[in-house]
């Protein structure tokens, strides 16, 4: 017994972490399982979200998963600059009043929605999906790059807006979309460093961001 209690007789504390999590449900633990694959959601977390939808009405229960069934089924990506819409093209690509010469590239749907609520930009947009980052095995075939350059060489772009998170990795996308437009003779600007180095472009407050939408620079290939 000594070897359960301890020396001391008394039994050691074992946290949660040391065992796996018993549910009285199988249906339980499938729903945990999957509350926890989300980005952020530890199984606590997850469980604490299944059994407050079991605490609710079964037409809200209901609501929740037909919405994110919905979404997964029927939710549509612009053909046009790629963002996320219920249509073939989203209502910005749409919209007769936004400034079609100039486009801003963006890594995220995010992205796009952080810059759209600084109220500073009325251009369109092209969203491509990620940055290049060999160490995660992206690289500029997968993600939107020939689209933008398509889109550019279509005619009536004035201005390409470089409007990535100023990381290593969005400073390598930069450099290489550059490359890219080198022959279009479009012209290529890149935000204001009021981002934080290093820092996430739909994290930034949306003064800051819409200054720095503002004041961009032209983009040099050492930048």
């Amino acid at each position: 017994m000594q070897g359960f209690f301890g020396e001391n007789g008394l039994r050691p504390v074992c946290h949660l972490s040391c065992m796996e999590q018993q549910y009285p449900s199988k249906l339980l633990n499938r729903a945990v399982e999957e509350f926890s694959r989300l980005p952020g959601i530890g199984r606590k977390t997850a469980l604490r979200l299944v059994l407050h939808l079991l605490r609710q009405n079964e037409e809200v229960s209901d609501a929740f998963a037909e919405a994110v069934k919905t979404l997964r089924h029927g939710v549509k990506y612009c053909k046009v600059c790629h963002n996320i819409c219920d249509s073939d093209v989203c209502d910005i690509c749409a919209n007769p009043r936004r400034d079609s010469s100039t486009i801003c590239v963006v890594e995220n749907v995010q992205d796009v929605m952080a810059v759209e609520n600084t109220q500073q930009y009325t251009g369109l947009y092209h969203v491509l999906g990620g940055v290049i980052s060999p160490v995660d095995g992206v690289g500029p075939g997968d993600i939107e790059i020939q689209s933008l350059v398509d889109r550019v060489k279509a005619g009536g772009v004035d201005e390409v807006i470089l409007a990535l998170s100023p990381t290593m990795e969005g400073d390598t996308t930069n450099f290489y979309i550059s490359r890219r437009l080198a022959d279009t003779g479009v012209k290529l600007s890149v935000i204001a460093r009021g981002v934080t180095v290093g820092g996430e472009l739909e994290y930034t407050d949306e003064v800051t961001l819409g200054r720095s939408i503002l004041n961009r620079t032209e983009f040099t290939a050492n930048h």
